[in-house]
């Protein structure tokens, strides 16, 4: 009787109520009570809202600090999680400096943030100082106060690899530049520069993006934990797990949809929107991230900022919201075929070998079956001190397909999602990646496989886009890549946003405290916005369709080009539709740039191999010898050298 009665209740709690019968606990105590946990001081009505917490948006909101205005930043990924590297020009530095000299001018050593062993923050020692240390080192451990270093690193070395074929036979010019030197002093006037003049300098410094974003995100935490702790009306609030809301997901208390359903972005008669932001859960759907609305979480009233900024990326969905609509950019390529979109596509890397202080850049020729000659590009970029750090990308040419069928690596009709079809296509992607690798480090490719790769390779598609105008709402723009985007190799991006964009909202309140209307001032904002990413694009054309990175320098492309003996105007052919054919085999996701794919190995922390005089093409073969190429390697360099010549 007594199993009985047993095996009766183990049925009805089977029936549904199993779960809350045998877990008592409804919510976690972490996350109780989260409706009364917000705290509403400093958030309603500021003066600048930051929608996207990347370079140009933090920049901005410091330009704003320092100008004595009270600023919201509103973010969805938490702590910044950008791996690449940038080289950054020295614009960037005095930048900082002057933030740092606004600061101290309005609100005192009080009002400054210290670092955890109670020095001062100062944002462009913490950058880089002649004082400090470069090296392996986060910027964390130098905030806490924990490490005697700088963020950056200088660049020591600058080379250009010429390997394009000339007269049907490969040649190699080597192009060793002295690096620039870095600034000595604070220069106040290279605050506001247009962008090509900024664009066209060298690049002085190389820092892991994150890392420069880590410096201004805790800058701006402290002054906002600092600015609490004391009693005061916080200078800024950050939200950092937060979006602008979303009423198609739906709303309990129906708020929104009495809002309209104009989500988020309130329209008022003027013209101005008013911004409700929600908290948000991201989870990882079916191999894809997503997100959703916290559940239980209260709408989040900013009220009517005076401006807000929409920076998020080149994939804007608050943008989008707004009607902003970006184009196509095209290129004349000169081959022909008139004005083409300025596209190319790169895999990306991240291999721990020592690339050290160096910026290196590599141009060469690639033939197709027919004999058509391509230009691809590689760049190489690593950190001062740092043996670990070996961001390498390289350019795939136009004719690559990476098609397993056509590999012959799976049989003709395999499901391109088949596990077979996938594995055989990351296995072409990786080759190739590692033998562009191997062209432009002079590392073997055996001992390139054996090395660690946090990252990479990522395929992924450049298309160069902009706006029409950056207005979009009477108090509102869209700044940074979400406006408009150039070529990623020259750094331009982070350059543009953080020198360019960002500054723009300095002259805004500048303006403002000179009596321009908001009108006139938020209409000088915009103009300005594209002006600066027009300055991107222009020295960007290079990249797709002329020899010289620009992150040179204009001298220092007309040295290079005394050197080779050509222009940098001259064009290489391109075809769309091996192109699309590519980007058909696995669709581009742009969320898989976070997802790390950590391939083991060892470090290879030996310095690079000594360039070599020698074009490759050279060295695996000699004019006389060509017995051991394969067929198809001998019936492809006779039809490049006939292309060539």
């Amino acid at each position: 009787m007594k199993n009985l009665r047993l095996a009766s209740l183990v049925e009805r709690m089977s029936r549904g109520s199993a779960p809350s019968a045998l877990d008592p606990t409804e919510r976690s105590r972490a996350s109780r009570g989260t409706k009364t946990e917000i705290d509403w001081t400093g958030i309603h009505n500021p003066d600048f809202v930051a929608l996207g917490l990347g370079g140009t948006s933090m920049m901005a909101m410091l330009w704003s600090v320092a100008n004595g205005r009270r600023c919201v930043g509103v973010e969805l990924r938490g702590d910044p999680s950008l791996g690449v590297h940038w080289n950054i020009r020295e614009d960037f530095w005095h930048h900082l400096g002057l933030i740092d000299q606004l600061m101290l001018e309005r609100y005192g050593e009080e009002g400054i943030p210290r670092k955890g062993d109670g020095r001062l923050f100062k944002l462009r020692e913490t950058f880089y100082s002649a004082v400090t240390e470069p090296g392996d080192v986060y910027a964390d451990e130098i905030i806490s106060g924990g490490e005697e270093s700088h963020v950056s690193g200088l660049i020591h070395h600058t080379e250009f690899i010429d390997d394009r074929w000339t007269d049907g036979t490969p040649k190699r010019v080597l192009t060793i530049l002295q690096p620039a030197k870095p600034p000595a002093e604070h220069d106040p006037e290279k605050v506001g520069r247009d962008m090509v003049t900024v664009l066209d300098g060298p690049s002085t410094f190389q820092a892991g993006a994150s890392e420069v974003l880590i410096m201004l995100r805790r800058y701006l935490e402290l002054i906002e934990e600092m600015d609490i702790a004391a009693g005061v009306t916080p200078r800024v609030r950050l939200f950092l797990s937060h979006r602008v809301a979303v009423g198609d997901e739906g709303d309990g208390d129906g708020f929104l949809k009495w809002m309209r359903q104009e989500d988020g972005f309130v329209s008022l008669p003027d013209g101005r929107k008013r911004l409700i932001i929600e908290e948000v859960q991201e989870l990882d759907y079916r191999g894809r991230y997503r997100r959703i609305r916290k559940p239980g979480t209260p709408l989040i009233d900013l009220g009517v900022p005076e401006l807000f900024m929409i920076a998020q990326g080149f994939d804007s969905s608050d943008a989008d919201r707004l009607g902003f609509r970006q184009e196509d950019v095209a290129v004349d390529h000169h081959d022909g075929r008139g004005a083409v979109v300025a596209q190319a596509d790169y895999l990306a890397g991240y291999l721990e070998l020592h690339v050290g202080a160096r910026l290196r850049r590599r141009i060469a020729s690639e033939f197709d079956r027919e004999g058509n000659e391509y230009w691809v590009r590689q760049i190489a970029v690593g950190h001062e001190d740092d043996p670990e750090v070996g961001w390498i990308l390289v350019q795939v040419p136009d004719f690559k397909t990476f098609d397993p069928i056509l590999a012959g690596l799976v049989p003709p009709g395999t499901p391109k999602r088949s596990k077979e079809y996938l594995n055989a296509y990351q296995q072409l992607l990786r080759e190739f990646y590692l033998e562009q690798v191997s062209l432009i480090t002079e590392i073997p490719v055996s001992d390139l496989e054996k090395v660690q790769a946090p990252y990479g390779p990522k395929l992924f598609s450049l298309i160069e886009r902009i706006g029409a105008d950056a207005l979009v709402a009477a108090n509102g723009v869209v700044a940074g890549d979400s406006f408009g985007n150039g070529h990623f190799m020259t750094s331009g991006g982070a350059i543009t946003g953080m020198v360019g964009h960002s500054s723009r909202v300095l002259r805004y309140w500048q303006a403002r405290d000179a009596g321009v209307s908001q009108q006139q001032a938020i209409r000088e904002l915009a103009d300005q916005i594209k002006v600066d990413t027009l300055g991107w694009l222009q020295v960007s054309a290079q990249e797709f369709s002329q020899a010289v990175p620009i992150n040179f320098g204009e001298e220092r492309i007309k040295e290079i080009e005394k050197q080779t003996g050509r222009s940098s105007g001259e064009r290489a052919n391109t075809i769309d539709a091996t192109r699309r054919h590519r980007h058909s085999l696995v669709p581009l996701d742009p969320s898989d740039w976070r997802r790390l794919s950590v391939r083991s190995g060892r470090l290879h922390s030996s310095e690079l191999p000594p360039l070599m005089t020698t074009h490759p093409a050279e060295r695996q073969m000699m004019p006389d010898d060509m017995s051991g190429m394969g067929d198809d390697m001998r019936e492809t360099v006779a039809a490049g050298a006939g292309s060539a010549s």
